[in-house]
């Protein structure tokens, strides 16, 4: 047997030499699979990661972040601008480095989302033990902060020789890239091991490209999901987030034209259909719209396809009719068989097609047509009178309506946690397909500008001249504002926008609606604040070298955000909205909280006998 040519690396120059070489072919075009990386440097990842990156630093951009957490939040983002097409890598040192990082691994955990951890470890040897920020288990020494992951990723290793990355590397790849099993891989790099060397093969460098598996559906699957639809009166298709992954937007499109079926959409599916196309009928659940929900109420086989069908898509499950009966199109077994569905387990993009030509020119009657469009043209109304400059104090809405109407169709919006993802999802008007990002997945605080700096990056590599704009509430930006600094520095412009409302005014909202009193959420609630004092968000975002303003009301909210359009830069403007008044009070579903059986408070038990009364209409998992 011949000899096989060898390269002699440290793990680390082999990890970053195999990345650099690994490609995917999008419309056509071939592009690095891995787009770069965030990192800060510790002493557990900086001599030998460090050394490496240095040497691809053209082909594999790296980021300096300022907290781990966000640098995850960043990759997610870019991710998602990319339909989990391509990620980003992010490396943090040993101990508290890494463990930041781990509420990002969730978000990417649970939104389905690749995003690669190249992590520093404690020395394999064991010689210098216990090193600086090494935890010690007394009954057990191979337990750390790292393997804290293992719950939260798709894919976990701890590489303790460098032969092991010829197995692992491509491993991580194929998970992140595995449309059913998408989601955050994590390699524990012990930091010995990260600058021993081996003989790799040169082989295992050689350029790869990638392509995305498309599971094609059992046609007996596809056999029966038509039977059921052929039998339905009242038909309705939820679409989710992986409509937009899978690239089946069109066939969504054509699949509800053809069989005249009206479409909702989830959170992540908000950018499914413009808001104008006729069969979008808006979206659905507790944060959802009017028309949606009245539809779901009736509807006899709903069709879901690419949603993960969380709580706030289905009112914690009262939003359907008892009798009706689900088809769940998805790549993965374990979404597709939720609530006893009829599953199709396969691509949305491969599977609605086929489920077409199974049906045999079925059309929806014409009637339930006319009802859900009728239902959507009561909530347009709704919305056009809720965003309404000059209607009630300043809101989350009138912020909502006054950007839509002024910024370009393909920009990008960035919302996460809080009140705003309910009201971006009711009173937001899409555009363009796919220009919606509202983390929802783990709604977030904290997301909101990290993840809009990685989508801008995304962004610029194809659209750099349009704008990714951000909404926040004061309290995460309180929690995380520091990309605004990166943003800045990295010459990646955003638009944000606080809406600062004193606090966390929509938790305080579920207060005093299950019975409570306001407490501890609002900053004028707290009892150990003895003097209120709000912040001056555009000064702290000034010192940070973006340009800020703070506007009084929605007409100077315009004049500015036409400003930020032009600005070169990170542009940050503050408004005040009402904690109280201006919610969207329509479209709500049902949502299960847990409230006190027993209290000293009628309120509170009022509100617990109200609360309990709305799960009558709750399946119970079937």
């Amino acid at each position: 047997m011949p000899h096989q040519s060898t390269v002699c690396l440290t793990t680390a120059q082999a990890i970053v030499r195999y990345l650099a070489n690994q490609f995917i072919e999008i419309d056509g075009h071939e592009r690095r699979l891995c787009g770069g990386g965030f990192g800060i440097f510790g002493h557990g990842n900086v001599t030998c990661l460090g050394e490496a990156l240095y040497d691809h630093r053209d082909a594999l951009p790296l980021y300096r972040g300022q907290n781990e957490q966000s640098m995850g939040f960043a990759a997610a983002g870019y991710a998602k601008q990319w339909l989990r097409q391509r990620f980003m890598f992010c490396t943090a040192s040993a101990g508290p480095g890494t463990s930041n990082l781990l509420t990002s691994a969730a978000l990417a955990h649970a939104n389905r989302l690749p995003m690669l951890m190249l992590c520093g470890d404690t020395f394999l040897t064991r010689l210098p033990d216990p090193v600086l920020q090494q935890l010690e288990h007394f009954g057990n020494p191979t337990l750390g902060v790292n393997d804290a992951f293992k719950s939260v990723c798709r894919y976990w290793d701890r590489i303790t020789h460098p032969a092991q990355i010829i197995q692992s590397l491509p491993q991580a790849l194929a998970t992140m890239l595995d449309p059913a099993d998408c989601g955050p891989a994590f390699i524990a790099l012990p930091q010995d091991v990260q600058g021993w060397s081996y003989e790799f093969p040169l082989s295992f460098f050689e350029k790869k490209v990638h392509r995305i598996r498309r599971i094609s559906p059992d046609p007996l699957e596809i056999e029966e999901a038509a039977a059921l639809l052929l039998t339905a009166q009242r038909p309705m298709i939820i679409a989710g987030g992986g409509v937009q992954y899978s690239g089946a937007v069109s066939e969504l499109t054509t699949f509800a034209e053809t069989h005249n079926i009206p479409v909702v959409e989830t959170i992540a599916g908000r950018a499914n259909m413009i808001a104008t196309h006729p069969l979008n009928i808006g979206p659905i659940g507790v944060t959802g719209s009017d028309s949606a929900n009245a539809i779901a109420a009736q509807a006899d086989v709903v069709v879901a396809v690419g949603t993960r069908l969380q709580d706030f898509t289905t009112g914690s499950w009262t939003a359907f009719d008892a009798q009706a009966r689900f088809i769940a199109i998805n790549t993965a077994r374990f979404d597709a068989l939720k609530h006893m569905s009829q599953p199709i387990v396969g691509d949305a993009k491969t599977a609605m097609p086929m489920l077409s030509a199974a049906l045999e020119g079925l059309r929806a009657p014409d009637a339930w047509m006319q009802t859900a469009q009728d239902e959507r043209r009561k909530w347009d109304d709704y919305v056009a009178r809720n965003v309404a400059p000059d209607n009630g104090p300043n809101s989350y809405a009138k912020a909502i309506g006054i950007v839509n109407a002024l910024c370009d169709p393909r920009d990008r919006v960035v919302a996460a946690a809080g009140g705003l993802p309910a009201e971006v999802t009711a009173n937001w008007r899409t555009l363009d397909i796919g220009t919606v990002d509202v983390e929802f997945g783990f709604s977030c605080m904290g997301y909101e500008i990290a993840g809009g700096w990685g989508a801008r990056i995304a962004q610029t590599e194809r659209e750099p001249d349009k704008d990714t704009i951000v909404f926040l509430g004061d309290g995460s930006y309180l929690l995380m504002n520091s990309d605004i600094y990166s943003s800045v520095l990295s010459s990646k412009k955003l638009i944000i926008l606080v809406l600062d409302n004193g606090g966390f005014a929509v938790i305080n909202k579920l207060q005093n609606n299950t019975g409570n009193e306001s407490f501890n959420n609002l900053i004028a609630d707290c009892p150990t604040v003895e003097a209120p004092f709000a912040v001056d968000f555009g000064a702290h975002a000034a010192a940070m070298g973006a340009t800020a303003e703070t506007v009084g009301n929605p007409s100077e909210l315009a004049a500015a955000f036409k400003r930020a359009k032009a600005a070169d830069k990170t542009y940050v403007i503050t408004m005040q909205v009402d904690a109280y008044d201006g919610w969207t009070t329509e479209g709500h579903a049902w949502w299960e909280v847990g409230t006190p059986q027993v209290s000293e408070s009628k309120k509170i038990r009022s509100a617990h006998v109200d609360q309990e009364a709305g799960r009558s209409n709750q399946r119970r998992g079937v």
